[in-house]
Parts: structure tokens; sequence; C-alpha cells
């Protein structure tokens, strides 16, 4: 099997000569396994390890992104972004550090805000790289996609964003309203241009702490749902399946994720409340795939080389006919030894190591 025919068929639950694998690192991480299995990008390191996904993207060719003084870059709102450091210096994560969006409280005062449209992206390039990555199970969208809690709230501030739920405050409807007409004529248009090739759409919205859900479902369905049930069917329409990144305790939110249209939930925090891999497959595994699992929080970094084996073949037998692409929960952080990376796709099978 290729990739590919790898990852549908772990999708209609018919089997496969290896579980499916999908790999994501921190850059720090990323950069020790490159030098540890010698190989130069992450192309060769996705090689290297299995990655059965491969990410395509259009070219952005929209107006320059700023760099100011304190080093920060700016986003495609408006907000800016910097490198900060964590752990005495160990790794750095880009972080809002200016929030365009905090003082306003009048969807008068967005009229004429420069929003990002998708005439911002040239998508001329996108056969080609379907055809560069026709034996991979191609994905277009990541975790930022749509995601109105988080990415709004680095635009605007977390509790702002919270606030604004509980009170469905106008101007942050209305920059929901941006952010799906954005992100859905680029999805559209990524689409149109692969015609068919593309085998999912992916997009994210973090719904649950760790200990359960972070908002009402009544908040969910009248702010979000119609707006993933319109993602999620317009991947469908284009022969996509619809993938959703949803961090922390979500098992209150599946039933009616799986309603809108979900047909995979990335990364499936198993260290929350409620989320234990067993349980989700039973209650939810004939309508649902899943991918990750692989907890980043426990397993990974702290649980000892057998440790992870053990919770690898754990899926392996549990996913023995499908329904699950094997992955961390998030990205691998940058304290996590090494062996236990290496354990963990060499178990799956996917590990290159000649």
């Amino acid at each position: 099997m290729n990739s590919r025919e790898r990852v549908l068929s772990a999708l209609a639950r018919s089997g496969y000569d290896r579980i499916p694998v999908h790999h994501e690192g921190t850059p720090e991480v990323d950069a020790i396994l490159r030098k540890h299995l010698q190989v130069a990008d992450d192309l060769e390191l996705a090689l290297k390890l299995g990655d059965d996904y491969r990410n395509i993207n259009g070219e952005y060719i929209g107006p320059e992104r700023k760099r100011f003084p304190d080093g920060s870059v700016e986003g495609l709102w408006g907000e800016r972004y910097n490198d900060i450091p964590y752990g005495d210096g160990i790794g750095t994560y880009p972080e809002a550090v200016y929030l365009p969006f905090a003082e306003i409280d009048d969807v008068a005062q967005l009229r004429g805000y420069p929003f990002p449209t998708a005439d911002w992206f040239d998508f001329s390039s996108i056969p080609e790289q379907c055809t560069r990555y026709a034996d991979y199970a191609i994905v277009f969208g990541g975790a930022g996609s749509l995601d109105f809690m988080n990415s709004i709230a680095r635009c605007r501030g977390v509790e702002k964003v919270l606030f604004d739920v509980a009170t469905e405050d106008p101007v942050y409807q209305y920059l929901i309203e941006k952010r799906f007409e954005f992100f859905y004529g680029v999805a559209e248009r990524a689409l149109q241009a692969a015609n068919g090739q593309i085998t999912i759409l992916h997009c994210g919205e973090d719904l649950g702490s760790q200990r359960g859900p972070i908002i009402s479902m009544g908040s969910f369905n009248r702010l979000f749902a119609p707006y993933y049930q319109h993602y999620f069917e317009l991947a469908h329409r284009y022969g996509a399946r619809s993938m959703m990144h949803v961090c922390g305790s979500t098992r209150f939110f599946i039933p009616r994720l799986i309603e809108l249209g979900l047909d995979i939930l990335d990364v499936v925090q198993v260290a929350a409340e409620g989320m234990e891999l067993a349980g989700l497959k039973r209650d939810f595994g004939r309508d649902l795939a899943f991918c990750g699992s692989m907890c980043v929080q426990s397993i990974l970094p702290f649980g000892s080389l057998e440790d992870v084996i053990r919770e690898t073949r754990f899926r392996m037998e549990l996913f023995h006919d499908g329904g699950l692409v094997l992955g961390p929960t998030h990205a691998i952080q940058v304290y996590t030894p090494l062996e236990n990376i290496l354990a963990m796709y060499r178990t799956a099978g996917s590990l290159t190591e000649d």
C-alpha cells in the first residue's frame, strides 16, 4: 500500500499493511530528529518517519507582512507575533504580542478594516503539488483554520473572547463571520484547483479544558455549529474527508460534531477527562475516525521505552482494522526523550532506519 491507500483504507475500516501515522513536533524536536536520522529537511524527515500525510498550500501573494522593531511579525489579521522563550531558553513559541481588536466594542469600528481574503493567495501550484504527493494522503488547512475562539483570542485576548462567547457579543460574531468567509473561500479555491485530489480538509477549535468543555452546547450551536457544518459539507462536496483539531476534554461535543459531518477527530487528548481511547472507539468509532492519541503530556515525555511500546501496540490492536491515524496529541515537546519518539514510529512499523 502507498500512504494514500493506507489512510483511505484506515478511514474505511477495511484493514491495512500497517497503521497509518502522522508526525508533528516543535521546531526544536524536529531539528533533533533531523540530526539523529541524518536528513536535511522536514520533507526528508517525514519520509524517514513514514508520515502518511502531506500538506499542500496556496502561495501567499497578499500585502507584505510587516516586521517591527521589537522583532514581532504581522499576522494575517493585523495581530503581531514574537518568539517567546520557555524552559530557560530550551525552546520558543510564537505568541501574540499585539491584539488589534482588543479595544473594539462596536462593529462600526471594523468597517473598512483590511481583513484577509482568498485573493491574497495564488492556487495555481495546487495541481502540481497534488501530482507530487499523489501517493500520500493530501491535507489542506490546519488547526488554525476557522478556530473561532483560539485564533480570535490572539487578536482580542483570551479573557475577552470568553466573555464574548458568554454574551454573544456582536463584535465577536462579526469577527467569526469574517474568519469563516476567509477560510471557506481559501478552502473552496484549493479544492477546486485540486480537482478531487485533496484527501482531508483540516480545521480546528479548542473546545475543551483538561477537565471538561470550555463552553456550553447552546453557545456552540448558536455561534459555531452552522459554520462548521458548511465547512464539512464543502469538504464532502469535493470528495474530501473533514478533520477537526480539538484539544481537551471534548467527548461532550462528539455526537454533535458527527451530526454536523465530522469524519476525523484530530488530537484525541487522552489525558483529558472522558477521553479514554477504548471508550471513544466503543461509543463513536462506527461514525468517527481518530488522529493522534499518543500523549505529549504523559507517555511520550515521561513514560519509559516499554510504556511507549505498550501504548503504541495497544492502539494497533484496538484499531486493527482501521479508524486511527497514529500520532502525538499535539506537537511533541522539546523535553521528550528521542528514544521514546523513535520507539513510537518504530513500533508502528513506519520508521525507515536503513
